[in-house]
């Protein structure tokens, strides 16, 4: 995690927008919310996977659907109002602008304008707002389990004389997510991840307790 995202100033609202190839996006965004942010967390997430999983909304979640156009603008400006709102702690909102669960390695990816046109929103009632990348990737490395790799990029302050239009804004993210994933994905490959922190441990593989056992009866790894 890049040193900024954790040094923003508390009175600018943020944006974290992120790839979404896993169910799990939800939980993650919480658990960093948690850990590190401290923040007002709010998550849009589409329509009828909030329908079938209710229990989201216990995360800060709330839904945007894409068959009823009235209901995305409507959506769209309670995000905005939700960023811009007063509070003693700084608003924060996690967005998936892909709109759909896709593919890690998908490309090009195709985001929608939605979180474009909630920054020019919130401009309304605020002249800073940060952007956040946000990339996760999934992988068996040296364990019998997955591991979920995060990373954050540095934030990007956006001030309403840098913004141009919906269109603009869209590109910059999505090119911008595309080449962390990349980075994400190259580390991952090269095991460069000596700086990363775990932030859960979930019980350990077979492959650890065997290697437990052998050292306890003085076994060595041929």
């Amino acid at each position: 995690m890049k040193t900024g995202v954790r040094e923003m100033n508390s009175r600018i609202p943020v944006i974290f927008y992120a790839n979404h190839a896993y169910w799990w996006d939800g939980f993650w965004s919480q658990l960093c919310t948690e850990e590190f942010f401290h923040q007002n967390l709010h998550i849009i997430i589409e329509y009828q996977q909030l329908k079938k999983h209710r229990f989201f909304t216990r995360l800060g979640a709330f839904s945007l659907d894409r068959s009823r156009p009235r209901s995305v603008l409507d959506t769209l400006r309670y995000a905005a109002e939700l960023l811009t709102a007063g509070s003693d702690r700084q608003n924060a909102l996690w967005i998936f602008p892909q709109g759909k669960i896709q593919p890690v390695d998908q490309r090009p990816l195709l985001f929608f304008k939605g979180t474009a046109s909630i920054v020019s929103r919130a401009f309304e009632n605020t002249p800073l707002i940060y952007l956040v990348s946000v990339v996760s990737r999934i992988e068996y490395l040296d364990e019998q389990k997955p591991e979920l790799c995060l990373s954050f990029r540095e934030p990007r302050l956006l001030s309403l004389a840098e913004y141009s239009d919906a269109d603009d804004l869209t590109a910059y993210m999505q090119k911008m997510t595309e080449a962390h994933l990349d980075e994400l994905s190259g580390n991952i490959r090269n095991r460069t991840l000596n700086e990363a922190l775990t932030v859960v441990r979930g019980k350990a593989s077979i492959n650890k307790r065997v290697e437990a056992v052998m050292r306890f009866f003085g076994f060595e790894k041929g």
